[in-house]
């Protein structure tokens, strides 16, 4: 069955083939159809700009689309970036996004924060929505060179004195907060009838 990816993210696109790598879904990123328009996400939740999203595009290719909305929480913030993690600053790039991140830490001592990741899954069958998360905290300096956007800065739980930068894709997608959203796509896939691979009924 082929599976829209709602995202021009490269790193986000090949996160995510990783961790369904042998799921026999056929996945496919809007880089297929580069005329089309940016999809919205202007909701205050992740869920809601996940749907938003996967709603736009299934309207636009006709296709079984998964679309994703992630970002960081952190406690001392108040939760900010969240919904707005990746344009925590004008420039909204990684750099920029992890200096400011910084400096609003600075000499803060709680730096509780967790990656939090929504589903959403639109097909002409319905709409099915998962969630997941990775609970951790903001380091006092990047370390690492693997991942993208705030993983240097973040310090997962399962992966004492390391960043999530310094985890290997394996151990990153094990415990990310995408791939335990990811780990219910079958349900969310069987919810709309569309578990068995081929054309979508």
């Amino acid at each position: 069955m082929k599976l829209v990816i709602a995202t021009t993210n490269p790193h986000k696109l090949d996160e995510i083939r990783a961790i369904l790598d042998g799921s026999g879904l056929e996945l496919v990123g809007l880089d297929a159809w580069p005329d089309l328009p940016e999809p919205p996400e202007d909701g205050e939740r992740f869920e809601d700009n996940a749907a938003q999203k996967a709603r736009f595009v299934h309207e636009a290719t006709g296709l079984p689309v998964l679309a994703d909305d992630s970002g960081l929480e952190v406690d001392a913030l108040g939760g900010a970036p969240g919904v707005r993690s990746r344009r925590f600053t004008p420039e909204a790039t990684a750099a920029s996004n992890n200096a400011r991140l910084l400096h609003r830490l600075d000499g803060v001592d709680d730096r509780r924060a967790r990656f939090r990741c929504a589903l959403a899954l639109v097909s002409s069958s319905g709409q099915a929505l998962a969630a997941g998360a990775c609970e951790g905290r903001i380091a006092l300096a990047p370390s690492g060179e693997g991942g993208f956007g705030y993983d240097p800065l973040f310090l997962p739980d399962e992966a004492p004195g390391r960043s999530m930068a310094q985890l290997s894709a394996q151990e990153k997608n094990r415990i990310s907060h995408r791939g335990r959203a990811l780990a219910h796509l079958p349900g969310m896939l069987r919810e709309l009838g569309l578990s068995t691979p081929g054309p979508e009924r």
